[in-house]
């Protein structure tokens, strides 16, 4: 008898509740995920003139529920600071474009606007067609930095039972774990989705174990299915399968549901190696505490975790081992210990360590975000450590603040805590990058290579032209690194240009 047939034979022979257990059963995670967005429009706020040139059309703003998809968001204007006309006056194959290229990781203030312009509600280009592409484009970006959460409400409020958007809203349902009503959707109305795996689960999932079997012997004979991906699914469908040989999939070939068929007959696979994504389901009380630690470390780094998240992680329990993810455990544990007990000497101690750490695996601003505050508020600290503390502070929220307190001991730190201010003194620019941050703070407005999109009303494309300018410059970039501050400060951004530049500064230089 063929495989195919004994499948069908086993469907209907034995009971639902006999066949494999549907994966609702598997805990995924317990509370949304939040993304770090930029701060809203600003002016600085300093007296210095910016240019008065840049005007942003005034538009009718429609009611949401009569928007088309493309143009649905979760940061409304007024949390934003962005006009709802933002992406109007471009045309959708440039904007397109430009997300296409964004960094894997930027630089963390890029990384807030980036997520900022993702989830705006704001108008889609005039020339968006029918078929939610703009919107697609969008969730890919967000997608490729992990942002599954985010990705998957943006979709669920554009209305995802519809055949254009469909198959993203399950493979967000997928990665997330609340694959539940996109599957029911399915089912109920299978010409949602042509891929025959995705109605096989889904059928199976929604309880009708002997119409999955029958979709899978006509997907099989029509060979509509891969090779592995109807060994999974025979496995799914009949527990008696499970353990026969089947091709694993390459990582550049992974989807959603090979992931979790994998997952579902008793063969999890790694994340690691896997598109970012995929850490999300490492997250789950179910996995081990080094694998969440390292799915949240690496979710983190790009904003998609909130930094308390890894901190509650990283203090759950005493580590057991040494070496690798456990010395970051064991530092942080030691940092926060001594914070807590408000030792000057033992904090001096273990910071540091704490911040190497932190820093070799790309979560500073994160580490500052959780313990700047509190270190711009500590005296009595020995030079050096009052030194560091200072700059781990100024890469915080928290930044102005901690900069109007700081009484500058040299030319560097003065330099860092004007720039905080939003006037970085010129004359204490002794390098090519303090330099080139300076020119950008002198209230010129923005870069004439951005001027003629700002003139014509595209003020998305232009901000985005500004942030990938920043993003991809290079160790020597100076000149593309003042344009796109000049430019992120004369529409409004003041915040983000600030923290940028204490960024590069305090991160990619060592100042």
């Amino acid at each position: 008898m063929r495989q195919t047939d004994a499948l069908i034979a086993s469907i209907f022979i034995a009971s639902g509740a006999a066949a494999q257990e549907p994966l609702s059963a598997i805990e995924w995670l317990d509370a949304p995920v939040s993304v770090t967005v930029a701060a809203p429009r600003v002016m600085p706020l300093d007296d210095m003139s910016v240019s008065e040139g840049v005007d942003t059309p005034q538009v009718a703003v429609m009611p949401l529920g009569s928007a088309r998809r493309d143009s649905v968001g979760l940061l409304p204007s007024d949390v934003t600071g962005l006009p709802v006309s933002l992406w109007q006056a471009s045309t959708e194959r440039a904007v397109m474009a430009q997300f296409a290229r964004l960094s894997p990781e930027p630089l963390p203030a890029i990384q807030a606007l980036y997520y900022t312009l993702l989830l705006a509600e704001a108008e889609a280009p005039a020339d968006a067609g029918a078929g939610a592409d703009f919107l697609k484009a969008r969730l890919t970006a967000l997608e490729s930095f992990g942002a599954v959460d985010p990705a998957l409400a943006l979709i669920e409020r554009a209305g995802p039972a519809n055949p254009a958007l469909f198959d993203r809203w399950l493979d967000l349902s997928l990665l997330a774990g609340t694959e539940n009503a996109a599957c029911k959707a399915l089912a109920d109305t299978p010409p949602l989705s042509q891929r025959y795996g995705a109605r096989i689960f889904c059928t199976a999932r929604a309880g009708d174990w002997q119409t999955a079997a029958l979709l899978y012997e006509t997907a099989r004979a029509l060979d509509l299915l891969s090779a592995t991906e109807a060994d999974l699914l025979a496995q799914f469908l009949d527990p008696e399968m499970v353990g026969e040989s089947h091709s694993r999939t390459s990582p550049s070939d992974m989807t959603p549901l090979l992931f979790r068929l994998y997952e579902s007959i008793g063969e999890p696979l790694s994340t690691q190696g896997l598109p970012r994504a995929f850490a999300m389901a490492d997250l789950r009380p179910s996995s081990g505490w080094r694998a969440r630690i390292e799915a949240a470390e690496r979710l983190t780094r790009t904003g998609a975790l909130p930094p308390n998240r890894l901190s509650g992680l990283y203090t759950e329990r005493s580590p057991a081992a040494s070496g690798g993810v456990w010395d970051r455990v064991a530092a942080i544990q030691a940092f926060d210990q001594a914070l807590a007990r408000g030792s000057r000497d033992a904090i001096a101690n273990a910071l540091p360590d704490v911040w190497r750490k932190m820093r070799e695996q790309r979560l500073s601003v994160s580490f500052a975000e959780l313990y700047g505050k509190d270190l711009a508020a500590l005296s009595g600290l020995s030079a050096p450590a009052r030194a560091l503390a200072l700059r781990i502070a100024l890469l915080s929220p928290d930044y102005e603040t901690a900069a109007q307190a700081a009484n500058p001991d040299d030319p560097a730190e003065a330099f860092l805590a004007g720039l905080a201010r939003g006037a970085p003194p010129a004359d204490l620019a002794d390098t090519p990058l303090k330099e080139a941050i300076a020119r950008a703070f002198d209230g010129k407005g923005p870069a004439r290579t951005h001027a003629g999109m700002l003139n014509s009303g595209k003020l998305g494309q232009a901000i985005l032209t500004a942030a990938l300018q920043l993003d991809e410059a290079g160790p020597r970039g100076f000149d593309d690194i003042s344009k796109s501050l000049a430019t992120l400060r004369a529409v409004g951004l003041e915040d983000t240009a600030r923290r940028a530049g204490l960024q590069l500064l305090i991160l990619e230089r060592g100042t």
